[in-house]
């Protein structure tokens, strides 16, 4: 069977840059379902606090999600966004509790985890 690690490390990456890039996007585009959908009443409070309204807020984290996407298809700082990309889904497991979602975080968690802590190998890709 074949294997490489280098072929493992693109995919994963893909696997996970698709995911942040649906969902980043998705927020630019439509904002007004994630916050009539999936925004968290605590939260308005706590964003108003930095000057921002929801749907601000909202474009902020798009944005966060496509620079974490964009990282992990480039392999540009991979693991500098794959740590802040855990830390954003812990942070969505603490406002959100646990929830359906909270399974697909724990999967995209160890996603990134592994990135983070794959060996360091030089990759054309």
């Amino acid at each position: 069977m074949f294997s490489s690690n280098k072929y493992s490390f693109f995919f994963l990456r893909l696997g996970l840059a698709a995911v942040f890039l649906w969902f980043g996007v998705d927020k630019l585009v439509n904002p007004n379902y994630w916050l009539a959908t999936w925004w968290p009443g605590q939260l308005s409070s706590i964003v108003s606090h930095f000057s921002l309204s929801e749907t601000q807020m909202i474009y902020a984290l798009g944005v966060f999600e496509i620079l974490t996407g964009l990282s992990l298809l480039t392999n540009v700082f991979a693991k500098f966004f794959s740590t802040l990309a855990i830390i954003y889904l812990v942070a969505i497991l603490i406002v959100n509790g646990w929830t359906e979602i909270t399974v697909r975080d724990f999967g995209l968690m160890g996603g990134f985890l592994a990135i983070i802590f794959w060996p360091k190998f030089r990759s054309r890709f």
